[in-house]
C-alpha cells in the first residue's frame, strides 16, 4: 500500500516536469526558426533576379537563377542591343545571363581578392590571438606575476573600449608606419583587439586544470614547456576551439576598423559586399550571394569544431 501510495504521489510531479520540459522545447525551437528565417531570406534572394528581389509584395514562389552569383563575380558594362547582337552568340551561358539585361560581362570581379583577403586576415589574426592568449594564460594561471590582478583588468579594458575612440590614433599610426591597406597591419590589429579576450577565457581553462598532472609529467623528467606542450595544451582543446570561434567571428564580421584602414589590397568583404552596384543600384541578389558565401567559413568552422565548442562554453574541461 506504502508503495502504491508513493507511486500515485510522485504521477502528478511528473506530469508538469514534462509539460514544462515540452514548452521550454517547443520555445527553444521557435526560436530557433525564428532566428534562421533572415538567413534563409538571404540564401533565397541570392537565386533571385534582380526584378524579383525587389518586387512587391515579395515573391515567394520564382523562377530561380544564377544571375546574383554571375553578377558577383563578374565586372559588367552596359551596351547597347545593335552592339549586343554584333557580338554574336554567347559564348557561355554567364554571358547569356549578362546579355539579357543588356550588359557584356567585361572581367572577374574584385569579390574573390576581396574574399581571400577576409580568409588570411581573420584566420591569421585568430591564429596569433589563440597562440598568445594561450601562453599568456598559462603564465597568469601557473606563475607568480607582479600586480597579476591589475594587468588582467588593463587587457581586459582594451576590450571595453569602442572601437572609433581608437580610429583616427590608429590610422595615423598605420599611415606613418607604412601599414595601411596591408594584410600585416589588419592581422596585427585583430590580433591586438582579440588577444584580451582570448586570455580571459584560457585562463578558466588552464585554472581548472590539476597542477599535480605537469607536477608528475616534471618529476618523469619533463621539462616546463614539455610538461605545458604534452600535458596542458591537450587538454586546453575545448577552451582553445571556443576561444579561436570567438576570435575568429570578430575579426571576420569587423567593419569599422575595415572600412578605415583599407580600401584597395587588403580590403575585405564585409566592406566590399555593401556597395556591389548593379544597373540602376543595390544589386541585391549579388549582395545576397555575397553574403551567403561570406557565412560559409564560420559555418564551416563552427560545425568542425561542434564537439569542442559545446564542451568550452560551458567551462566543463577537467575538474579537480
Amino acid at each position: 500500500m506504502a508503495a502504491h501510495g508513493n507511486s500515485a504521489a510522485s504521477a502528478p510531479s511528473a506530469a508538469p516536469r514534462r509539460l514544462a520540459t515540452g514548452a521550454a522545447a517547443a520555445a527553444v525551437i521557435a526560436y530557433a526558426l525564428i532566428t534562421l528565417i533572415p538567413l534563409l531570406w538571404i540564401f533565397v534572394t541570392g537565386f533571385k533576379s534582380p526584378p524579383d528581389s525587389i518586387s512587391y509584395p515579395p515573391k515567394v514562389i520564382y523562377r530561380p537563377t544564377l544571375e546574383g552569383y554571375v553578377n558577383l563575380f563578374t565586372a559588367r558594362s552596359r551596351q547597347t542591343r545593335e552592339y549586343i547582337d554584333s557580338l554574336g552568340p554567347a559564348a557561355t551561358w554567364y554571358d547569356r545571363l549578362a546579355r539579357k539585361r543588356n550588359m557584356v560581362i567585361t572581367g572577374p570581379s574584385r569579390f574573390a581578392g576581396r574574399y581571400m583577403n577576409s580568409v588570411i586576415i581573420g584566420f591569421g589574426s585568430t591564429f596569433l590571438a589563440v597562440f598568445l592568449g594561450t601562453l599568456a594564460a598559462y603564465g597568469f594561471s601557473r606563475f607568480r606575476v607582479p600586480l597579476k590582478d591589475d594587468l588582467l583588468f588593463f587587457i581586459l579594458s582594451t576590450r571595453m573600449m569602442p572601437p572609433i575612440a581608437v580610429a583616427i590614433p590608429i590610422f595615423l599610426m598605420y599611415r606613418k608606419l607604412g601599414l595601411s591597406d596591408t594584410a600585416l597591419g589588419m592581422i596585427l590589429l585583430y590580433t591586438a583587439v582579440n588577444v584580451s579576450l582570448a586570455v580571459w577565457l584560457l585562463k578558466g581553462f588552464v585554472d581548472e586544470i590539476p597542477r599535480e598532472y605537469e607536477e608528475a609529467a616534471i618529476i618523469d623528467g619533463y621539462s616546463r614547456m614539455q610538461a605545458f606542450v604534452k600535458v596542458v595544451l591537450p587538454q586546453m582543446r575545448a577552451g582553445i576551439a571556443a576561444t579561436a570561434i570567438f576570435c575568429l567571428i570578430f575579426a571576420w564580421n569587423e567593419y569599422a576598423f575595415a572600412l578605415l584602414l583599407t580600401s584597395g589590397e587588403a580590403q575585405t568583404a564585409p566592406p566590399f559586399i555593401p556597395v556591389i552596384i548593379g544597373e540602376g543600384g543595390l544589386d541585391w541578389p549579388a549582395v545576397a550571394a555575397g553574403t551567403t558565401l561570406f557565412l560559409l567559413p564560420i559555418i564551416t568552422f563552427t560545425v568542425l569544431l561542434r564537439n569542442q565548442l559545446l564542451r568550452g562554453i560551458t567551462f566543463g574541461a577537467i575538474r579537480k
